[in-house]
């Protein structure tokens, strides 16, 4: 097995898992998938899938643990309990709890077990609310901490807890903040979804000439990063002698009405908008990228480029249960 590169990818079930999982394949490692349950939507590509719950220190140990006894060469840790603003507005408590079980006892076992390699994935809700006209904040600038929900606090936690087992054991800690991901094959319904994939739904089940409803007032400010950009870039940090957090995103800033009409317009439909109350989270959002930038990583995926291939992958899914009303959008015929 070791004649090839190994990695263990946790969280491989969910939506970044699996296309990193995806995107490591392309590469050539054999990789092993973790997570609590299978992809949705399509089969896993990985050598092997362990169905594990890692908030019990044993079952960390047995993902980390390949047969032949050997070490993997790369650990990327994406597990976590997450949703969008919907989910992480009102599970506060299991974040909190879940997610520091996980990362404690994942990077514990890793260190001790001598995994030369370790991504944490954590993300820009470690930032504090933002002004629309404030410069962008650096990495740095998280502390002093003043995160929007306890999803960035635990985050938060969670790097310094890598790096100080880094530090400690001699393991390459590599931690990347995500902005806002999006991208076929991602969660579009059931309370766990993020803006991006929520308006597309809504938009594939309107009607031509009908209203849809659109949490706050359009206004907030976000980044949003199509999901094959950030697997790219989740590789360039792991392989880079970057050491610390690195802001990892487009550079697009999109207002939530931008998102709306955005997506509207690639469906060909005639909608009119109703904003109404609902959790909306910070009010904008704006990241230095120096760090990244200079590893020669940028997006290859314009916002409307990616809205375009994730709202035909999201009215394919709908179409196949009755749901998407027409037109059918270009691309959407690859996926029914």
């Amino acid at each position: 097995m070791k004649a090839r590169r190994t990695a263990l990818v946790t969280g491989a079930g969910g939506f970044i898992g699996h296309h990193l999982v995806n995107y490591l394949k392309s590469k050539g490692y054999w990789v092993r998938g973790v997570d609590i349950k299978y992809p949705l939507f399509s089969s896993t590509q990985a050598d092997e899938f362990l169905l594990l719950d890692l908030r019990d220190p044993e079952n960390c140990k047995k993902a980390l643990t390949l047969s032949d006894g050997q070490t993997f060469d790369e650990v990327y840790q994406l597990a976590a309990d997450m949703g969008g603003m919907g989910f992480i507005s009102v599970a506060d408590c299991e974040v909190l709890r879940n997610n520091a079980l996980i990362n404690i006892h994942m990077t514990h076992t890793a260190a001790e077990m001598g995994i030369p390699r370790y991504f944490f994935s954590s993300s820009v809700c470690v930032y504090r609310d933002m002004a629309p006209d404030e410069p962008p904040l650096t990495e740095d600038d998280a502390v002093p901490a003043n995160p929007d929900n306890e999803y960035g606090w635990e985050k938060l936690y969670a790097e310094r807890v890598a790096m100080a087992y880094g530090r400690r054991y001699g393991m390459k800690v590599r931690i990347a903040r995500f902005e806002n991901c999006y991208g076929p094959e991602g969660t579009f319904e059931g309370g766990r979804e993020k803006a991006p994939a929520a308006i597309c739904r809504k938009v594939v089940e309107a009607e031509d000439g009908g209203t849809i409803e659109v949490w706050g007032d359009g206004t907030a400010i976000r980044v949003f990063t199509y999901v094959d950009d950030l697997v790219d870039g989740i590789y360039t940090v792991m392989h880079s002698d970057l050491e610390g957090p690195v802001n990892l995103g487009a550079e697009e800033r999109i207002t939530v009405a931008d998102l709306v009409r955005t997506v509207i317009e690639v469906s060909g439909k005639r909608l009119s908008v109703q904003y109404v109350p609902g959790p909306v989270g910070v009010q904008s959002r704006n990241f230095s990228k120096v760090r990244i930038k200079s590893l020669g990583w940028s997006p290859k995926y314009t916002f409307r480029e990616g809205i375009e291939r994730t709202y035909a992958w999201i009215w394919a899914q709908l179409a196949k249960q009755g749901r998407a009303k027409p037109p059918m959008p270009p691309g959407a015929e690859q996926w029914l």
